[in-house]
């Protein structure tokens, strides 16, 4: 059985079952990318919510495994060489999850690099613009009377919504008839933005023909409506 007692992060998250990969996450667009890889990939794991409410990823034992304080990140007793391995950054893990399993992303190297592009595409790009959407369309942000900033990352959002389409326009996945880790890492920010932020018709959603399609695709997937209530919050 795998020791995992040299990771401060498990005296506050047990492991019941050390020898599966533990997940510490919630289920937000970063944090399901994981969830619905793990589900999509069938790797057994362990998951543990940690709730950011209660500012739990700020605690001493969260920081211990990311000191960037941010959910997801994983502990896994089985890394390179059999030797445990803690890993933050939601698309690092997807990388690392495909590797892994060989699973979801393209064996071939061009299309590899390619499936990477989109991936990062969607890290430097898509999350945090949708996510500074979020702020100022739903949150704090409604209160700042000058609305140049949210105008400024609307547009740029469905900029990006723009790019995604025509990507789509003549595929059914991102990298055509393959879904990858660049698919799941797009599904729950796109899914957020018009449910959870409430900006469907700020972004002029309803306009898209090739995007909505392919959420709709994706949110069909099985293992897409598990991954999505993982970590449950109850």
């Amino acid at each position: 059985m795998p020791d995992l007692s040299a990771f401060p992060i498990t005296t506050r998250w047990p492991a019941q079952h050390p020898d599966r990969l533990q997940l510490y996450s919630l289920p937000t667009p970063n944090g399901v990318k994981v969830s619905i890889m793990l589900e999509e990939t069938g790797l057994p794991y362990e998951p543990h919510l940690v709730d950011i409410g209660k500012n739990e990823s700020w605690t001493p034992e969260f920081l211990s495994l990311n000191p960037n304080g941010k959910i997801p990140a994983i502990l896994d007793p089985d890394g390179p060489g059999g030797t445990p391995l803690a890993l933050f950054e939601s698309s690092a893990i997807l990388l690392y999850l495909a590797e892994k399993t060989g699973k979801l992303l393209p064996s071939d190297p061009a299309r590899r690099y390619e499936t990477l592009q989109w991936l990062i595409f969607q890290t430097a790009a898509m999350g945090p613009m949708f996510g500074q959407v979020g702020f100022f369309h739903k949150f704090a942000g409604r209160e700042i009377e000058d609305k140049r900033p949210l105008e400024r990352f609307r547009a740029e959002s469905q900029r990006l919504l723009g790019v995604i389409e025509g990507r789509l326009a003549d595929r059914e996945w991102i990298m055509g008839d393959e879904y990858t880790i660049a698919d799941i890492s797009m599904l729950g920010w796109v899914r957020n933005l018009i449910g959870f932020y409430e900006a469907r018709e700020l972004v002029a959603f309803d306009s898209l023909t090739h995007v909505p399609a392919w959420l709709e695709r994706g949110l069909a997937r099985p293992a897409v409506q598990r991954g999505l209530k993982i970590p449950s919050r109850t």
